[in-house]
């Protein structure tokens, strides 16, 4: 079999870390190995020649050596050992005394299985890989004929759906829900959603997800949060907007208007004289709060419109006249 160089295999430069070695064969391990590829030999083969390069050039003396000798490291190895044992160290490597293909056109190939850190790292312990470890390693691995105790199985992460306000989100809620025991019996569960939740988020409730086998501790409950829509607000991000309206008198001359918060709070705004239809306030810090960081917020932000009068009074309508035509007279 024509040798194919370690580094190739797993796709890294020649200096590459160690992390990153680890890190390429993880990538590589999961996509080729044969119990994800059932019955495709050629990710078989491919899995074989990932595992042998991870191998060596995870080792810092297999691969100081592969560097030096190349392919044909494995047989100097041999060749020093068999030099020890004869008592003639640092004799000519013969090349000749190995059978076998020699030079670049043929090489020795050796498979090694996986380590078993390795594979948990990859795969984990959920299904169908869990089966992996029983018929490699005889219930997790048996060293020197020490039989491992089994280690066991942390329960499966759950996810529920749930359905929050503007207004829950702005200040935070609590649900009850009802979980549905293995037993069959019914628990019911109190569980906090923190302010700042958007659509999509995830809350994590510890602990209470599927219970585990063999007393193996439980998984999680993730609550997938989907936040209703509000009519008075639009939310961007962290900020809010909204839209107040103003008599036409506060417009012109200056006043007050209340910019209600989700909350149910009612924040003082304050309009310049002449303030133009349509125009956005901004009100610092009074906007969502952050995920995870509730003293941190959003801003809030009001656009002001005029509210007109349906009925004008005969005086009111009298100084309106005279108003427009002062402004005509300008």
């Amino acid at each position: 079999m024509e040798h194919e160089d370690y580094y190739e295999i797993l796709g890294v430069p020649r200096d590459a870390p160690e992390g990153e070695i680890r890190k390429a064969f993880r990538r590589l391990a999961r996509k080729h190995h044969p119990d994800v590829n059932p019955g495709n030999q050629e990710a078989e083969d491919r899995f074989k020649r990932i595992n042998e390069a991870n191998e060596v050039l995870s080792d810092p003396e297999k691969r100081r050596k592969y560097d030096e000798f190349g392919p044909r490291w494995r047989e100097h190895e041999e060749w020093q050992r068999a030099q020890e044992a004869a008592g003639t160290p640092g004799q000519p490597f013969d090349w000749s005394r190995f059978g076998g293909a020699q030079g670049p056109g043929g090489t020795h190939y050796e498979y090694r299985t996986v380590r078993e850190e390795d594979l948990q790292d990859l795969f984990g312990d959920e299904e169908p890989f869990s089966d992996l470890f029983t018929n490699l390693f005889g219930s997790r691995g048996e060293r020197g004929g020490a039989r491992r105790a089994t280690r066991p199985a942390a329960g499966r992460d759950v996810e529920s759906p749930v359905e929050v306000t503007l207004q829950e989100a702005y200040a935070g809620a609590t649900r009850l829900l009802e979980m549905q025991l293995p037993d069959g019996q019914t628990r019911r569960l109190e569980v906090r959603i923190p302010p700042g939740v958007d659509e999509g988020s995830r809350v994590r409730v510890a602990g209470q997800g599927s219970p585990g086998k063999a007393g193996g501790p439980p998984g999680d409950l993730y609550l997938v949060v989907s936040v209703l829509p509000d009519p008075r607000y639009e939310r961007r991000g962290d900020d809010l907007h909204t839209r107040v309206t103003a008599s036409l008198q506060t417009l012109l001359l200056g006043g007050e208007v209340q910019v209600p918060t989700p909350d149910g709070r009612r924040l003082a705004l304050a309009i310049p004289a002449g303030t133009q239809d349509g125009r956005v306030f901004r009100l610092r810090r009074q906007g969502m709060p952050r995920a995870g960081r509730p003293e941190q917020r959003g801003d809030l932000f009001a656009e002001v419109h005029a509210r007109l009068p349906e009925r004008l009074s005969p005086r009111e309508r009298e100084l309106l006249e005279e108003f427009a035509l002062a402004g005509t007279e300008d």
